[in-house]
């Protein structure tokens, strides 16, 4: 298993189907492709998790490293639930979920800056967590890093 990565956002804000949409509109501002089959998983009868699969127009079948699979998790799924506020620096008093699991970033690092960008361009209270890494990206992270020549690395480097 590769490095993961999540989207952190308020618990209060969280619905799959918000997140859904946000995600299509971003993959579209992003010039990437989406593949969603609407395949949903459920436990016990009730609804756990879908996958998108977000590829870069240059994607290549016999390469794997400019695409990811993003986990669109159901509010009650206990994997979203999130702790980490001091390992991170992040303000306890905001309970936040961990959604839009990236099972895998290495190699897709273009994809996910494009993606993570224009995500957080629709949702700036929202941060980008490498889960190996003791820090987050914010909307404002995130300007910055657009505003600098592509560093393949961003996503391994903290931020401030």
């Amino acid at each position: 298993m590769g490095t993961t990565a999540f989207i952190l956002t308020d618990r209060e804000k969280y619905t799959p189907e918000k997140f859904l949409a946000d995600t299509i509109v971003a993959t579209f501002h992003s010039d990437a492709k989406l593949i969603f089959e609407n395949y949903k998983n459920y436990e016990e009868g009730r609804f756990s998790f879908t996958t998108l699969n977000i590829l870069d127009h240059s994607y290549n079948s016999e390469e794997n490293n400019y695409q990811f699979i993003l986990y669109v998790k159901a509010r009650e799924n206990s994997s979203i639930l999130f702790s980490d506020y001091d390992d991170l620096g992040l303000n306890s008093d905001r309970e936040l979920f961990r959604i839009g699991t990236i099972e895998e970033v290495y190699g897709a690092e273009k994809v996910i800056f494009r993606f993570i960008y224009e995500y957080l361009k629709i949702n700036p209270d929202d941060y980008f967590w490498v889960a190996d890494y003791d820090w987050v990206y914010s909307w404002e992270d995130m300007q910055r890093l657009k505003s600098l020549s592509y560093d393949p690395d961003w996503c391994y480097k903290n931020p401030k």
